[in-house]
């Protein structure tokens, strides 16, 4: 059974090319904004990990991200973050809360699915211990 993935984007052609790059191996769900997919989460719903946008209108990627880790539902589901700001590194260190990942955009389909097989993997293990 393929593993599910929760995709956010505000971005139609960035969900596009994530779905074409990841929808043979993972189990895809793909929103287009925070709110809809805590609405989505909130439904009973429990992805093995979450990509999302930092940068999103109204309901942004850090205050859907922290809507999540403050969950005691999901807080441990591995978040990969993407974003195109120009200071990601500084924005993500100075977060409340930490990620198990991120890109800046454009990125690299190799290295997102290198990071994404890494994190499950570390996941599975811990799980399984």
């Amino acid at each position: 059974m393929k593993k599910s993935l929760l995709i956010v984007d505000d971005d139609l052609s960035i969900l596009k090319l994530l779905n074409f790059i990841l929808s043979k191996e993972y189990d895809l769900v793909l929103k287009t904004s925070g709110f809809e997919a805590l609405s989505w989460l909130e439904n009973g719903n429990m992805p093995e990990l979450i990509i999302s946008d930092l940068a999103m209108p109204t309901f942004n990627g850090q205050a859907f991200v922290k809507n999540v880790k403050i969950s005691g539902f999901y807080k441990d589901i591995p978040i990969v973050l993407l974003s195109a700001a120009y200071d990601l590194d500084e924005q993500v260190t100075n977060m409340p809360f930490e990620v198990d990942a991120y890109l800046q955009k454009p990125f690299n389909p190799s290295v997102l699915k290198s990071h994404i097989n890494k994190i499950l993997h570390t996941y599975d293990a811990s799980y399984n211990d």
